[in-house]
């Protein structure tokens, strides 16, 4: 057998050589595209199939632009006609207008308020007085009330008469007279209820117990708290006092002047022969078409009011406001007021002087929005009126180091206030601190989801973040403890965290009522409590695109209509539902993530206690 020629061998290997050489070139010029050209054109394809909703990867650049107006825009809504989405447009055209105005508007540099240094805002006065033909109802006080504030009113109960109301008479003959003397704050937004802070309602005649009583309560953000009720005995030793005062004082209780001592101890003090202590036993305080002198005293801990110069009940202040909110003297009922007088009032406050309640200090500013990735983006709800709130978080919790170094980011939401004042003092404000995001729709108490929109839309839009949480502007967060909370699930899954609730049903009457129309359902989608709750940020880009595409659907109550959106997102890919009794929604508990219904004065408190004890104690003020 022949062998191959040399030559043949040498045309061999300069051909497998070339082949190599060619496969080392096609190699490098793959790792040369995959390593600088291919990931731009990735890029390029992503932002043009797809929103700008990603994580950035690229080195972080020295800021980005800030924004003070919201781009969420109800115009992409065209086909839904729900009642809601009808009052949400007549708000936005509204807004739309109240915007135009504050754009014209020259604004100005901020000044530092400090002694010396005041500018010439509006002075309320330090006393009011009305007659019996300047009373309409009301008393306003406008800039609230302060410790020794003091409230007369002189007026004469109206005879007893038949009532007709089906909840009170029970379908029987009685016979009714009453009335009600409240402490309110103004509606801040259209459609909410004013809050009472304190509802004091004398019962002549016309209580279940036949007798008559005096009852005090407060009503806050719709919800009623536990009711004081005064029926002539002397609050126990045991109960605490409010200043050093009884919540309530002894009165006759009957005609046969019955005491609340028994026979028998009267009878063994005689044979003891120990020395009663004598009391004077004072009437009822108030009777039929008998004049009388009330007067209402804000005191250190609570409301104290008299009658005729005698002291009879006191109740202590409840979470959730400071004495300036209390804005309305209104007495109503089976009553005509002859006479008011208010004195010792607050001659400021921030809805009518902002600039006096608002530090304008450089310390207080937001840091510009980071390009590199955050763990936590906080959507703070929050009214045109609120600047005192504001300006309790922004020195309270948002001073954590974690949103300092930007590692969580925080911003408030708010939309446009009736009062055109407001308007212009809310936009400096929102142009000094560079932390809110004004939503151009004039404010409504049902359109509180327009916000939550908002807050997802800023979140996905403008930032690169793993979690966003909504809260409001009277919760404490505890920060770090939110983030903790999140990280224990899985960074991969979607997360859906705060105080659930489970197989809630709607309520169809009340001031809550939901109708059929709009609920036709018999239970709510699992939901968590509005005053805090995080959502991881593929849920919230989802609300985004399905909002854009026109198949969300708006509910009135916003954390019902996360819930809504969270089962939507839940049918196509798994979330997990993630349930911490930690985020209070009634208050403040010790070893809470977030605190709900606190004043300015008491966010800063938690904060002080956060910072001195290390452990998260309730303040109660």
């Amino acid at each position: 057998m022949k062998r191959p020629s040399h030559k043949f061998d040498s045309v061999v290997i300069m051909s497998r050589l070339r082949s190599l050489h060619l496969l080392m070139g096609l190699v490098f010029v793959y790792f040369f595209l995959m390593t600088t050209q291919f990931p731009v054109l990735f890029r390029f394809l992503e932002n043009y199939n797809e929103p700008p909703i990603r994580f950035i990867t690229e080195k972080p650049r020295l800021e980005k632009p800030t924004r003070i107006l919201s781009r969420l825009d109800l115009r992409v809504r065209h086909s839904d006609n729900s009642s809601i989405y009808k009052t949400a447009m007549q708000a936005w055209v509204l807004g739309s207008e109240l915007w135009s105005k504050l754009e014209v508007y020259p604004g100005g540099a901020h000044k530092a308020v400090g002694p010396g240094n005041e500018t010439a805002s509006f002075r309320c006065p330090e006393k009011i007085s009305m007659t019996a033909a300047e009373f309409k109802g009301a008393v306003g006080l406008p800039c609230g009330l302060t410790i020794g504030s003091h409230m007369t009113v002189v007026g004469q109960p109206r005879r007893a008469h038949n009532e007709k109301e089906p909840s009170i008479s029970l379908g029987k003959d009685v016979m009714v007279s009453q009335f009600m003397v409240e402490l309110r704050r103004e509606k801040v937004v259209r459609g909410e209820e004013a809050a009472r802070f304190l509802h004091f309602n004398p019962r002549i005649k016309g209580d279940w117990s036949e007798k008559p009583v005096i009852e005090m309560n407060h009503c806050f953000r719709g919800q009623w708290g536990a009711a004081v009720r005064c029926e002539g005995w002397r609050s126990s030793l045991a109960e605490e006092t409010v200043d050093g005062q009884v919540k309530c004082e002894k009165w006759i209780r009957d005609h046969a002047n019955h005491f609340e001592e028994s026979k028998a101890s009267l009878w063994l003090d005689r044979l003891m022969g120990r020395r009663k202590k004598i009391d004077l036993d004072w009437p009822y305080p108030f009777l039929e078409e008998k004049f009388f002198v009330l007067t209402i005293t804000a005191g250190l801990e609570g409301y104290h009011i008299s009658v005729n110069g005698r002291h009879i009940t006191s109740f202590a202040y409840r979470n959730g406001f400071d004495l300036e909110d209390a804005m309305i003297l209104h007495v109503y009922g089976d009553v005509d007021v002859h006479s008011a007088f208010a004195a010792s009032l607050p001659t400021s406050h921030p809805s009518v002087a902002p600039e006096r309640h608002l530090e304008m200090s450089d310390e207080w500013k937001a840091r510009t929005l980071p390009n590199e990735l955050v763990d936590l983006f906080i959507g703070v709800i929050s009214a045109g009126d609120h600047f005192a709130e504001r300006m309790a978080a922004r020195k309270s919790w948002m001073q954590h180091n974690l949103v300092k170094s930007s590692v969580v980011v925080v911003r408030f939401f708010v939309a446009l206030h009736e009062r055109e004042t407001i308007n212009v003092e809310l936009r400096k404000e929102a142009e000094f601190f560079g932390d809110i995001i004004i939503v151009p729709y004039l404010d409504n108490y049902e359109l509180v989801v327009l916000k939550t929109l908002a807050i997802c839309e800023y979140g996905v839009n403008m930032l690169t973040t793993k979690y966003i949480m909504k809260c409001d502007d009277d919760t404490f967060v505890r920060v770090d403890a939110v983030i903790e909370e999140a990280r224990r699930v899985n960074s991969e899954k979607s997360l859906y965290a705060g105080k659930m609730n489970y197989y809630h049903t709607p309520l169809r009457s009340g001031k809550w009522a939901v109708t059929y129309e709009e609920w036709p359902d018999e239970i709510y989608p699992p939901y968590a409590d509005g005053p805090g709750y995080i959502v991881s940020s593929d849920i919230a880009r989802f609300i985004v695109r399905e909002f854009q595409k026109n198949r969300l659907r708006l509910f009135k109550m916003e954390d019902v209509s996360m819930g809504m959106w969270v089962e939507k997102f839940n049918s196509s890919r798994p979330v997990e539902y993630l349930h911490n009794s930690h985020f209070e929604q009634a208050g403040c508990v010790d070893d809470y993530y977030t605190a709900h219904y606190q004043s300015p004065k008491q966010l800063i408190c938690l904060w002080e206690k956060l910072q001195r004890e290390g452990k998260a104690i309730c303040c109660n003020l």
